[in-house]
C-alpha cells in the first residue's frame, strides 16, 4: 500500500487567524518501506514571519519572499499526494493548514478519512509516555543528531522511521513471503576427505562406569557410620 508521510512548517498555530503554510515535506512509502521519492517545497506566505515561528524553523521573511506562492505548485503537490493515506505527527494541525491553503484557491479539501495521526498511534502504544517526535526518536534509537531546527522534509523522514516502529517495527513481513521462482538451496554435501577421516579414526573402547567392589564396600561403611540419617527416621 502506498502512503505519504508529511510535515509542514507555518507562520503560526492557527490558519483561521491568517497564519500560512511556508514549507511542506513529503516522503513516499510503499508497504511501509521508503521508496526514496520525496516532495519538498517552500512557499511565500505573502505576510510577515513572526519571530517566535522563525526561532522554531529558521525560515525568515527575506528567505521566503523569493519563493513561489502556494498556488504556483499546488498541482505538483496534489499529484504527488495522489489518493494515498497521509501520515503526520499531530495530523490535525498539518491537515488544517494544508486544507486552508486549498480553500483559499477554491480547491476541494483533502478528506480527513485519509488522515493517519502518529500522535494517536503513539498514545495508544505508549500510554502516559512522552510522544513528541524527538521523544519517539529517542525511544526507537533513531538518529536525529542532524536535526538542529525543525524542517519539513527532515521531520517527515524521521517520522517515516517512527511510523514503521509504531506499526510493529522494521522486521514486519521480512522474509515471510516465499519466492516461488527461487530454486531451493542445495543441501550441504560432505566432502570425501571428511568421510575418510571418520573411517580412519580409531575406535575407542567404552569407559567403565560401574563402581568396583572396593568402592561399594567403602560406600557401605560410610553410610553405616552416618548418625541420625534421614532415611532411618
Amino acid at each position: 500500500m502506498r502512503e505519504i508521510v508529511f510535515d509542514t512548517e507555518t507562520t503560526g498555530l492557527d490558519p483561521k487567524s491568517g497564519d500560512r503554510m511556508v514549507e511542506i515535506g513529503c516522503v513516499e512509502m510503499v508497504g511501509r518501506v521508503s521508496t526514496g521519492n520525496t516532495f519538498h517545497a517552500y512557499y511565500n506566505p505573502e505576510r510577515d514571519m513572526p519571530s517566535e515561528a522563525e526561532a522554531v524553523h529558521g525560515l525568515s521573511s527575506a528567505f521566503l519572499s523569493a519563493k513561489p506562492v502556494f498556488s504556483e505548485s499546488v498541482d505538483d503537490l496534489l499529484a504527488f499526494l495522489g489518493e494515498a493515506p497521509l501520515v503526520a505527527h499531530n495530523a490535525g494541525f498539518d491537515f488544517g493548514f494544508l486544507n486552508a491553503e486549498l480553500e483559499r484557491l477554491a480547491r476541494p479539501p483533502i478528506s480527513l478519512d485519509r488522515m493517519v495521526d502518529t500522535v494517536a498511534l503513539a498514545r495508544k502504544k505508549h500510554p502516559g509516555a512522552k510522544n513528541s517526535l524527538d521523544a519517539l526518536c529517542t525511544r526507537y534509537g533513531i538518529d536525529r543528531s542532524h536535526r538542529v531546527k525543525h524542517g519539513a522534509l527532515l521531520d517527515a523522514e524521521l517520522l517515516a522511521q517512527v511510523y514503521v516502529e509504531l506499526k510493529g517495527g522494521r522486521q514486519i513481513g521480512l522474509e515471510l513471503a516465499v519466492d516461488s521462482t527461487r530454486s531451493p538451496a542445495p543441501k550441504p554435501q560432505t566432502r570425501q576427505s571428511e568421510i575418510d577421516r571418520r573411517v580412519e579414526r580409531p575406535r575407542r573402547e567404552p569407559r567403565p562406569h560401574v563402581a568396583s567392589a572396593e568402592e561399594l564396600a567403602r560406600h557401605a561403611k560410610f553410610v553405616a557410620e552416618l548418625k541420625d540419617a534421614i532415611w532411618t527416621r
